[in-house]
């Protein structure tokens, strides 16, 4: 366990390093047509691994849920409704701060063995959503009609199909894996917040 601390510790700080590749799924270039900004789209959500921890929890924490399906929805929608906030240039402090403390909390709910209810459940997916977002927004800032619309696009078709994914896939595997899945969410938990607080601890010292 503590190799792998470790080895995630060092993939976030070289990460971390280079936060062109951490925000602009087209290497830092300005997407300025349809498929350009479709792909940025699709791309920000993976290439960020906060994000992509977030998405993954967000997933397995609703597939238990019988409305595991819809919830993920409040993170997707609240998400485009960030970076129509950034778009407008208005400012949310604080942004990557609680973004990585949003990853480290969505960790601890799936290791912790209570289950909160759906309502707080899609509140917390819903703040959360708002700030990663409002971090999304970065790489389309002055994009042109087209692009811009692609990237949302791009944003709603990746984001809710890894979260829906997850659902699917845990209902499947429930029929066979039976006690094991909440052992695995209870792991993957404590390894989705061990990213968030590497996040956390790296932008607390920037």
């Amino acid at each position: 366990m503590l190799r792998i601390t470790a080895a995630i510790a060092a993939l976030l700080i070289s990460i971390q390093a280079a936060p062109a590749l951490a925000h602009h799924a087209m290497g830092g270039q300005m997407p300025n047509t349809f498929m350009t900004g479709l792909l940025s789209g699709l791309g920000h959500p993976i290439i960020g691994l906060d994000h992509l921890a977030f998405i993954l929890a967000a997933g397995l924490l609703a597939a238990p849920r019988a409305r595991g399906l819809i919830l993920p929805l409040a993170f997707v929608l609240a998400s485009l409704a960030g970076v129509i906030v950034h778009l407008n240039g208005i400012d949310l402090p604080g942004g990557e701060i609680l973004v990585a403390a949003s990853v480290l909390l969505l960790g601890v709910l799936l290791v912790i063995p209570r289950q909160i209810d759906d309502g707080l459940f899609a509140a917390i997916l819903a703040l959360a959503g708002l700030f990663h977002g409002y971090a999304f927004g970065e790489s389309i800032v002055g994009a042109e009609t087209t692009p811009l619309g692609t990237y949302l696009a791009g944003l709603v078709i990746v984001q809710y199909g890894i979260a829906a994914g997850v659902v699917v896939a845990w209902r499947k595997l429930g029929k066979t894996a039976g006690d094991r899945l909440p052992r695995f969410s209870r792991y993957a938990g404590a390894g989705v917040a061990v990213i968030g607080a590497v996040f956390l601890a790296l932008n607390l010292a920037a």
